[in-house]
This record gives C-alpha cells, sequence and structure tokens, in this order.
C-alpha cells in the first residue's frame, strides 16, 4: 500500500508504531573543560557536569519514559543516573556501546594546538570532506553515522510507539538528527551546536523521521553556560 503523502510531499512517521527518542548529550567532563579531544577515551564528569546533570534531573523529574539507554561510556552513563533516578517509575539506565562518541584515534587527549601541530595533513583533509574523513587512527563522521544509526535502528524496533531517554555524546546527537531529517547536508553537521545536557527530539519511523526539538538546555539558564566544545567541532569557537 502506498503511503499517503501530506500536501507538503512528506510523510510523517506515524505515532502508533514510531519511536520518540529524547537524546541528551552528557554533562561536561573533564577533558571538555581542559579543551581535549576524548572520543572514545572514558573520562568522568566535572564538577559542573554534575551540576548540568542534576538541573536536568530536576527538569524532567516525574516525566515517564518507556526505556532510557545510555553510551557505555562514564561521562555519559554517570549524566543517566543522576537523571533516571528522578523519573517516574525510575527506570535503569541500559549501556549500549553502539552509542559511544565517535573514536577519534591517536586524537585522543590532545587540545586544538597540538592537532595543528602534529596533523596538518588531517586538518587539510578535514576542511575538504568533512563526512567521509577519519580521525587518524579512527571514524569518520559517515562511520559514527552507520555504527550510531544501527544503534537507534535497533531501539527504535525494540520500542514502536513508545518514548525513550537516550544519554549519548555530541556526535551522536548529530546522528539523531540526521535520521530525522533523511541526512544532513556536507558541512552542516559544523553548524549543529550540541550543548552538555542539552534535549534534542526526534521522532523516527520506518523509513522515516522528524525533529521535533534540537539543543533545547533551558534547564541551564540559572547555571553556568553549558560548553559546546566536543570530538566532532572542537573546542568552540574553533572550527576545522
Amino acid at each position: 500500500m502506498t503511503k499517503r503523502l501530506a500536501p507538503t510531499g512528506f510523510a510523517a512517521p506515524d505515532r502508533a508504531t514510531a519511536t520518540e527518542f529524547w537524546v541528551v548529550r552528557h554533562g561536561e567532563s573533564t577533558w571538555n573543560a581542559d579543551g581535549r579531544y576524548q572520543g572514545q577515551a572514558d573520562v568522568p564528569l566535572s564538577h559542573i557536569g554534575i551540576l548540568q546533570a542534576a538541573s536536568l534531573a530536576e527538569r524532567l523529574t516525574g516525566q515517564h519514559f518507556d526505556a532510557v539507554y545510555t553510551s557505555d561510556l562514564a561521562r555519559a552513563a554517570r549524566t543517566a543516573e543522576i537523571v533516571a533516578e528522578r523519573l517516574t517509575g525510575a527506570p535503569p539506565a541500559q549501556r549500549d556501546p553502539g552509542l559511544r562518541e565517535i573514536d577519534v584515534g591517536e586524537l585522543s587527549g590532545l587540545v586544538i594546538s597540538q592537532i595543528r601541530e602534529r596533523y596538518p595533513d588531517y586538518l587539510d583533509a578535514l576542511g575538504s570532506e568533512p563526512w567521509s574523513t577519519r580521525r587518524p587512527g579512527g571514524e569518520s563522521m559517515e562511520d559514527l553515522y552507520a555504527r550510531s544509526g544501527a544503534a537507534f535502528g535497533a531501539l527504535r524496533q525494540r520500542h514502536p510507539g513508545q518514548r525513550v531517554l537516550v544519554f549519548t555524546h555530541g556526535g551522536v546527537v548529530r546522528v539523531a538528527v540526521g535520521l530525522a531529517l533523511g541526512g544532513v547536508p556536507a558541512n552542516a553537521w559544523a553548524r549543529l551546536s550540541v550543548a552538555n545536557t542539552s534535549i534534542t527530539r526526534v521522532l523516527l519511523g520506518e523509513g522515516s523521521g522528524m525533529l521535533l526539538g534540537f539543543n533545547d538546555d533551558a534547564h541551564l539558564e540559572n547555571l553556568l553556560e553549558a560548553t559546546e566544545a566536543d570530538d566532532v567541532l572542537g573546542q568552540a569557537p574553533w572550527v576545522p
């Protein structure tokens, strides 16, 4: 049966079968604070990151989600633990390595000035091919999209018609946006600012998606400003 299109020419996901994901970036880590690339290094939350997570927990207190998932890296898992205990039913956060941040390989632990000095050829390649260029010894955005996109696909099949809370990383939030929009144009990845503990909401169905909300960090208005530094963009405002 052919799916009926809306007057816009776009068929929105069917909420009876699609999954609504609330995708949260972890709180500030100690390496975020230092401006260091971390990728899949298991770095803890900073003191500010814990406060950010607590502010998000207060905002989401009493909300209901059918399931909670988190990257297995400590900064995401700890953020999930702080928030999940305040949700209705206190659902346990299930760990999924498919939700890990992009693997930055040899860049892990380095600051931008060191990357510029040691890997100029990589930065040149990244400037011309941001989608397919791999971090030295690591992943490209294309690789991340395939890996974490598959993780979202598995969760969608597991939770049709339900609402799911996901704790993850800046790169994976961008993947969720891409899944919702049917892809993101080349060079647009660097234009997507993802603050610590921000909420991005997407509705994902079979072959369709919709962006419901992006980078919502209103819970931090009375706290310190959330950092936008991450392993895709680097230390704000620098963009390769």
